[in-house]
């Protein structure tokens, strides 16, 4: 990470980094939230790799640097994981977002207890997208996961080409050329599933949650990218 992102007062998102402008929420954020004092260094991002330096100037932001293009991160990382309860996904997008991986996918297993549909579904991914914005903003990231689903199981797993490894009792490690991995329901994979993974990876000796496993997966993923 850049030194002046990382020391930046606040880190926000908007539209364009060559002319950023803050919006209502952002605003507030940055100067009713943290409280940003004038000539404090404000950093902002389109959430697609670019990104500037900015001095807090009278409620706005003024460039205090030439815009910058962070390549985007590679090989990605990628989280398939089925739905967790309540307000568990909100977590899982937030903490896979704050460790650095690049897409989250959620699934709908066979043994899936939670699933969404139509209306439901749009307004749960705008929420989860949102998490992931505030996210980034919180750990300073230049490019904003892709936050996507619910997509059947099955599905993925025969369409994705290379395949896709699952988190299953017995499997291997995690090694540092594992770039994606999907996470079963509380009830596991059921034995058809089993059968479509590429392979499967053991997550360590315990049963773990839905988001525990998740949030195991991701830190092993993001590592092995170095």
């Amino acid at each position: 990470m850049h030194e002046t992102l990382r020391r930046a007062a606040a880190h926000v998102v908007v539209d364009d980094v060559v002319a950023p402008v803050l919006d209502e929420r952002s605003a507030h954020h940055v100067f009713g939230v943290l409280r940003v004092r004038d000539g404090e260094v404000v950093t902002v991002t389109d959430g697609v790799g670019g990104w500037r330096a900015c001095r807090a100037v009278g409620g706005a932001l003024e460039p205090d640097a030439e815009p910058a293009r962070d390549p985007r991160p590679d090989p990605p990382i990628e989280l398939f994981v089925a739905i967790p309860k309540h307000d568990r996904p909100d977590w899982v997008v937030q903490k896979a977002t704050e460790l650095g991986v690049d897409r989250v996918v959620f699934l709908h297993a066979e043994r899936s207890v939670v699933r969404w549909e139509g209306a439901r579904a749009h307004r749960r991914l705008e929420k989860l997208r949102i998490v992931a914005t505030e996210a980034a903003m919180q750990s300073r990231r230049v490019w904003i996961p892709v936050v996507e689903g619910p997509r059947k199981a099955a599905d993925l797993l025969t369409s994705t080409p290379g395949g896709i490894a699952i988190a299953e009792p017995g499997g291997r490690e995690v090694t540092t050329t594992d770039r994606r991995l999907a996470i079963g329901p509380e009830g596991g994979w059921s034995p058809a599933e089993l059968a479509l993974a590429a392979d499967r990876v053991d997550l360590g000796p315990h049963v773990l949650r839905v988001e525990t496993a998740a949030l195991a997966a991701c830190v092993r993923l993001v590592a092995g990218r170095g």
